[in-house]
């Protein structure tokens, strides 16, 4: 039988019940949007989920710790390398050498210290950290209050939603909700608050301590002998004199951009470079402990930027490398995209029900045809058409219900996951939450959901054309 009188008699046959099989195509293109629907949420949840990652710096950011301190992250990193006593330290020659690594975009130090900050003639105590100029682009300045600084050298603030209520007085009972920004917020806007800091100035005489350190231990690389000899050559290196300096509040937000620290997350951010110019005397400075005293400044941790997720491996790789110990988030993505992966595996599974039930439906479908249609399929045997023939008769009507469920299944499954985007956006703006697209329909979903639809719909179709194929014709003449 010829390709083209296949598709007319498959068409004709489909016309003679339109009823019965329109409410079969219904029956698939349901099936076919709740799958679509389902993936569609599972895939938009996953994309919000690592835009949401992306745009915080987690997924190509390494932290970068010392092998010296007590802090440091991966700590059975130390049998692979040198004794801490014996490692580098982690300071700015150290930084220029970790930026100058393939695929760095920036390594910056991480400087925070607990201080007091007066406002309106009261001291209040926080955590005090430096930002760079790219943390800009970070989603926890997204709903920002206020702007970010203007430059990386103003003497400029910007605090946390929760260190204002220190500020105004504001004193939230257990169980209430938290903080958020108002009126009484955008207030501080353009006040000033003053930094009390301690600024560390070189000894101009650093010689002498390096000799009085030579003198009580030998050659500068044998270790001090105690640890008060190494603190009194450290005294003797650099003095320590009180300051303040005078900032101006220029925004407010409610989010944290410090999320990977948790509970040492700072609650008030300063311009980087503005911090390094002021010399504060940091907890990394005051645990140095080589002989070797010069000004060049220790940090506790860098925070490596690299140019794609994909190169933090390599990037913790090479930084391992050079002595020092490394910290990222490539494993609990890795865990994330597990958990998403199984997700879609469900909502996939759940969707599929529906389509199953479809399936069902074309069977009934076919069956009842060949039951109305017994002396035509005699009549096409009689006059030389084959098994073969017969079953492709069938097969294509069902590929046509299929196909046709398929697209108006998509066309649905679009409509309802566009109708709960924007239902859910509605309920987040009442919460006073940013709107997002918590839905995606991929150009690769429409394709497998039409070809998927077709296929179940042509194995439905094999049960009845394989009993229409075996009718006898002499029978099936007979039957009216």
């Amino acid at each position: 039988m010829k390709t083209e009188d296949l598709v007319e008699l498959a068409a004709r046959n489909l016309r003679e019940s339109v009823l019965r099989n329109s409410l079969t195509t219904l029956g698939i293109g349901v099936g076919v949007a709740s799958l679509v629907a389902m993936l569609s949420l599972g895939i938009g949840l996953q994309q919000l989920a690592n835009r949401r990652l992306e745009r915080s710096g987690l997924f190509d950011t390494i932290m970068v710790t010392s092998r010296r301190g007590p802090g440091g992250f991966n700590r059975r990193a130390f049998g692979n390398g040198p004794p801490s006593a014996e490692s580098r330290p982690l300071d700015e020659n150290a930084r220029l050498e970790i930026a100058r690594l393939p695929n760095v975009l920036e390594a910056t130090p991480d400087i925070r210290f607990v201080t007091e900050l007066h406002y309106q003639g009261k001291p209040h105590l926080a955590m005090v950290a430096g930002l760079p100029p790219s943390a800009r682009d970070n989603d926890a300045f997204e709903n920002i209050q206020g702007r970010f600084f203007s430059s990386d050298t103003a003497d400029e603030a910007i605090l946390q939603i929760q260190f204002t209520d220190d500020l105004l007085g504001i004193h939230p009972k257990p169980g209430d909700p938290g903080s958020k920004l108002n009126p009484s917020t955008q207030a501080l806007i353009g006040k000033e608050i003053t930094l009390s800091y301690a600024e560390r100035i070189p000894s101009p005489n650093v010689s002498v301590a390096k000799a009085a350190v030579e003198k009580k231990n030998g050659p500068p690389q044998t270790p001090p002998a105690t640890p008060s000899d190494a603190l009194e050559a450290a005294v003797a290196s650099f003095s320590v004199v009180p300051r303040e300096r005078k900032l101006h509040i220029v925004g407010i937000t409610d989010q944290d951009p410090d999320g990977i620290r948790g509970a040492s997350g700072a609650r008030v951010f300063l311009p980087l470079a503005m911090i390094q110019n002021l010399h504060i005397m940091l907890p990394s400075g005051m645990r140095e402990s080589e002989p070797n005293f010069s000004n060049v400044p220790t940090y506790l941790s860098l925070s490596v930027r690299m140019k794609s997720p994909n190169n933090v491996e390599s990037g913790q790789d090479a930084i391992k490398k050079l002595g020092f110990n490394t910290f990222s988030i490539l494993d609990a993505t890795r865990n994330l995209r597990r958990f998403f992966a199984v997700l879609d595996l469900f909502l996939g599974i759940f969707g599929s029900l529906a389509l199953t039930v479809a399936a069902l439906g074309i069977v009934n479908t076919l069956v009842m045809a060949i039951l109305e249609r017994r002396r035509e399929i005699g009549i096409m045997k009689a006059i030389g058409a084959s098994d073969g023939d017969v079953k492709k008769l069938f097969f294509a009507e069902a590929a046509v219900m299929g196909f046709v469920g398929g697209i108006l299944g998509v066309a649905l499954g679009w409509s309802i996951g566009r109708v709960i985007n924007i239902g859910t956006n509605i309920y987040l703006r009442r919460q006073d939450l940013p709107a997002e697209n918590l839905w995606l329909v991929p150009w690769w979903l429409v394709l497998g959901a039409i070809v998927f639809a077709v296929l179940v719909s042509m194995i439905s179709g094999l049960y009845p054309a394989a009993r229409a194929a075996r009718l006898d014709p002499v029978q099936a003449l007979r039957y009216e």
